[in-house]
């Protein structure tokens, strides 16, 4: 395993990760998820991801239980959650990123991942309706009381994050130091255009989610066949509507080809894409067995055979590369 720093941060973090959204506590029994665990943990991956939302709080407490039975060196292991969504509650105070919330957040993960602090907090989506400063002084306050290591954002626009920062430095504030977003072959323009100078800027980490597009990008749809896919769960209903389409379903048939004539698999070839990606922190994995994470977790061996001709044909068929900005 390798590993990259986060952003500007001295944080090391496996290059590959494995995070418990949709699986932990909804997907897959808590013995298959303890399978995953120890598999994602002996293969070197030192970042695990989840997040107040996920299953209601229900991962988060899988996770733990998980972490306490194996007894794993603290320090030999990040730990994150996010903050935005809550945990099923309904009422204002129980969503959002006010102070009110994001510290009930907080506590709340560390007691249901049975933990005395979280390395990475994301506000997993912006809130229009709490000031920018009210959530940096939050977030700040936190890492000040040694509740979390570093605060980051998911799924934020650029202008959102430099504006924290804006924030964090008028008030002499923790900043941001990581972002959460989608990014994949089909999901490109955040990653590879929008936050192109806040890499140089502020040092922004990426910890990327969805590098397979939620199994589109395996190939198992070429076929038109869905069966019992991610896709077929109601939560995901959104995403299917809007990358299960004839045109994308066309490209993934061209690149399946493309990587059995390079002799690698569709599955490898989209996951290594990512982590060629030199602004990409880590790559975040999800897995509903053992076997499927263990064939993911191989594509460290096959980086090499994506050489500069073989991405050069990847963007033939995909035609999606962001146009960059002239700054």
């Amino acid at each position: 395993m390798n590993y990259r720093r986060l952003g500007k941060s001295g944080l090391q973090v496996s290059e590959l990760s494995f995070g418990s959204w949709i699986t932990f506590g909804n997907q897959i029994d808590d013995g298959t998820s303890e399978a995953l665990m120890k598999t994602a943990y002996d293969a070197g991956i030192n970042f695990f991801d989840n997040a107040e939302a996920y299953a209601a709080g229900t991962s988060e407490r899988v996770m733990g239980k998980i972490l306490k039975k194996f007894g794993w060196a603290r320090d030999t292991y990040i730990l994150s959650s996010k903050v935005y969504f809550g945990a099923g509650g309904k009422r204002p105070t129980q969503r959002g990123l006010h102070r009110k919330h994001i510290h009930e957040a907080c506590h709340d993960a560390l007691k249901r991942m049975q933990t005395d602090y979280l390395d990475l907090f994301f506000c997993h989506r912006p809130d229009k309706e709490t000031p920018i400063e009210e959530t940096v002084w939050s977030m700040h306050n936190l890492i000040t009381q040694g509740k979390i290591m570093y605060w980051g954002t998911s799924e934020w626009s650029a202008q959102e994050i430099m504006e924290a920062h804006m924030a964090a430095r008028q008030y002499n504030l923790i900043g941001p130091t990581m972002e959460q977003p989608q990014y994949n072959m089909l999901v490109r323009k955040k990653v590879e255009r929008d936050y192109k100078q806040i890499y140089k800027t502020v040092g922004l980490g990426t910890t990327i989610w969805s590098p397979l597009a939620s199994g589109i990008l395996t190939g198992k749809y070429n076929d038109g066949k869905e069966g019992e896919t991610r896709l077929k769960r109601k939560e995901l209903s959104w995403l299917k509507d809007k990358i299960l389409v004839a045109e994308t379903l066309e490209k993934v048939k061209k690149l399946t080809a493309l990587a059995a004539d390079s002799g690698i698999s569709m599955t490898h070839m989209a996951l290594a894409w990512c982590l060629k990606n030199e602004d990409v922190s880590t790559v975040i994995l999800g897995a509903s067995n053992t076997g499927q994470l263990e064939e993911n977790l191989r594509v460290t061996q096959h980086l090499d055979k994506l050489n500069p001709d073989l991405l050069e044909a990847i963007e033939g068929i995909l035609d999606n590369k962001p146009e960059q900005p002239a700054f």
